[in-house]
């Protein structure tokens, strides 16, 4: 893998402050063989002057209207050349043998299809936001390790659920058999549903430890939007997803952790974002059917054994 061409996605909007940071981490990898692609979406900044003055080496692609961080990720793996695509939000910042580790492991571990990264606080370096995704029974995904400190825990290269999309890297082979992200999530649980039907192909996921990301949290996003889009996608990947069997066991904790998540923006009712989590499971409820479609293909694909995916859930927290 060491001469194979890497592809860099990143999703940008309004990103003329936080880009620089992050490619000139870039710069600095010392895996040499990659290409970077920022796709643009409709920014008002300054983004693509910053891109066309200062980094020449960036292939820049300029979409006319906003498609999210999922659509936008989309048009640039279609501009992409390389085998491992690796996706890395404008907010973060990554440590130089960041590509070489990612390189490494997609040769050690043929078989997976998702690598994730070992994702830490921007400000405080020593505190995990993500070593992998992991799903709980009740049907809330959640970042492995989130807000603990490194004492080593995480050290160890192992399978996980899935990788964050914040920086992770995806085999395009199977993408090209899973699909690409879907769309219609727009942002926010995209990796999760990702991370389901990858896993129901076959495809598992690899933890990185030495691929170590640094994310400036909720500097691309918060409040009423990433609320009301993570309410909704979260019924989403369930709907799409679990399969029927898995379904049948733990739907009576995936209704009482939503009901909860509900009662919690009920009694924060004045907040904005409260009230935007409550549209986005509303939202979710009311618009599942039409997921129905797409649920019997992916439920198709399933090529692992129910006990395989019982095993990939964590207890409830």
């Amino acid at each position: 893998m060491s001469h194979e061409l890497l592809s860099v996605v990143i999703p940008a909007w309004n990103g003329a402050e936080l880009l620089p940071t992050c490619l000139a981490s870039l710069r600095s990898q010392t895996y040499r063989h990659f290409e970077t692609i920022v796709v643009d979406n409709a920014s008002a900044d300054a983004t693509v002057s910053l891109l066309e003055r200062e980094f020449e080496e960036v292939s820049v692609v300029r979409l006319p209207t906003n498609r999210g961080f999922t659509g936008a990720v989309n048009v640039g793996i279609a501009h992409s050349r390389g085998q491992l695509i690796v996706l890395v939000n404008q907010d973060v910042e990554v440590h130089p043998d960041w590509l070489q580790a990612l390189a490494d492991a997609s040769t050690r571990h043929p078989a997976a299809g998702a690598f994730a990264c070992k994702i830490m606080l921007f400000d405080k370096r020593d505190c995990f936001h993500s070593a992998g995704d992991t799903y709980q029974r009740d049907g809330i995904p959640v970042n492995r390790g989130v807000w603990a400190r490194d004492s080593g825990q995480f050290d160890e290269a192992t399978e996980v659920f899935g990788a964050c999309g914040g920086a992770g890297a995806y085999r395009r082979s199977m993408l090209d058999q899973v699909g690409l992200l879907d769309e219609r999530f727009f942002m926010y649980c995209e990796d999760v549903d990702l991370a389901w039907r990858h896993q129901l192909a076959g495809f598992p996921a690899v933890f990185v430890p030495e691929s170590v990301a640094y994310h400036r949290l909720s500097a691309s996003g918060g409040g009423i939007t990433p609320s009301y889009y993570t309410g909704r996608n979260t019924v989403w990947v369930i709907a799409k997803n679990v399969p029927g069997p898995l379904l049948r066991r733990h739907l009576p904790a995936m209704v009482a952790a939503q009901w909860r998540i509900a009662k919690q923006a009920l009694a924060s009712w004045r907040g904005e974002a409260a009230r935007a989590r409550l549209r986005g499971q509303l939202a979710g409820l009311l618009s599942w059917p039409r997921l129905l479609s797409s649920r019997r293909s992916i439920q198709r694909m399933r090529r692992v054994s129910i006990q395989y995916l019982e095993n990939l859930l964590q207890p409830i927290d």
